[in-house]
């Protein structure tokens, strides 16, 4: 058995996106796509490109879709041994539209799926104990209490065998209430290390407005380390002892899509490096615009140095008087 550096579990999916922005699914009108996706496939996608070894724990319908997101996480390098064919399955799909203010809606079909057939009995001990991280998505839990289960077994097996745990809760109210949702997240953010999410999710999760009170409330649950993804404001990262902030990088925006996933991976990646957490969250905020700036879920940096070069070439943007209040 080949050792990986990341293990995460969870949907696979095929993305069909709308072209045009302000036009609601019950509008007749044009699509694009497929396209590679699921929270959990892009993360590991991501790692591997900026050259990690990831494994990633899933199922796909032994589908023309399937064969499309298996045969791309296999081109870029994802360990895809404990991804399932299932038969008399369709691969999951997600169609997406935006609004102009950035805001996105999704139609789901996961929990009928491949995507919603994940087993315990897919989490291999041995597989999971001798990585180094386990990252677990918040859409997956959220899909049926088969998938919860799943997450929930893998990250027993990696608190024994004690490597990293992180979590990104990855809300989608499309799938779970609020409070659903909060019920849902309360064990995994018990369980981390480091929990990496959005402003809105952070709010979602405490009821509190400001991210690093947020942060905070968040850290009182276990963790060692909470990063909020603040979008073109840049990203908060908040321990015990220090508050980190970092401003975003000028980009012109193409399709976020995948960026919050992306720059999980890139915090991973740099964590690992054993860089200093100021390093940590600008590396996640470089590759997370990179991201942006592409079309396509999967469409983030091609490789590490990639990353470092956008680094030493961008510019960082200026934090409004109105953000102040978070320094």
């Amino acid at each position: 058995m080949e050792r990986v550096d990341v293990v995460t579990l969870g949907e696979i999916l095929v993305e069909i996106m709308r072209t045009k922005r302000d036009v609601p699914h019950n509008v007749v009108g044009e699509y694009v796509g497929p396209y590679p996706s699921g929270a959990p496939a892009i993360f590991a996608d991501a790692c591997a490109r900026l050259g990690l070894r990831c494994g990633l724990i899933g199922v796909v319908g032994d589908d023309d879709f399937g064969q499309l997101a298996v045969t791309r996480l296999e081109r870029d390098g994802v360990d895809i041994s404990y991804v399932k064919i299932k038969k008399n399955y369709t691969t999951g799909t997600a169609f997406v539209m935006y609004n102009s203010s950035g805001a996105r809606k999704f139609i789901f079909h996961m929990r009928h799926a491949a995507a919603g057939q994940l087993s315990p009995h897919y989490v291999n001990v041995e597989y999971i104990s001798k990585a180094r991280v386990l990252h677990v998505m918040g859409s997956t839990l959220a899909i049926n209490r088969r998938n919860y289960k799943t997450c929930f077994r893998a990250v027993e097996f990696a608190k024994k065998a004690g490597i990293t745990i992180t979590f990104d809760p990855n809300l989608r109210p499309e799938l779970l209430d609020a409070r659903a949702i909060r019920e849902l997240c309360k064990p995994f953010l018990e369980a981390s290390n480091i929990v990496m999410l959005s402003q809105e999710e952070a709010r979602t999760l405490t009821e509190i407005r400001n991210p690093i009170e947020a942060a905070k409330k968040l850290l009182e649950f276990g963790p060692k380390i909470v990063a909020i993804k603040m979008g073109d404001k840049g990203s908060i990262a908040l321990t015990r002892e220090k508050i980190i902030i970092e401003p975003a990088f000028e980009v012109n925006e193409i399709d976020p899509t995948g960026a919050g996933d992306v720059y999980d991976a890139a915090f991973v990646v740099e964590l690992l490096k054993g860089s200093p957490l100021e390093k940590v969250i600008k590396f996640a905020n470089a590759a997370g615009a990179i991201k942006v700036t592409r079309f396509g879920p999967m469409e983030g940096p091609t490789s590490y140095k990639e990353v470092e070069d956008f680094i030493a070439k961008a510019k960082l943007k200026q934090i409004p008087p109105s953000d102040t209040h978070l320094l």
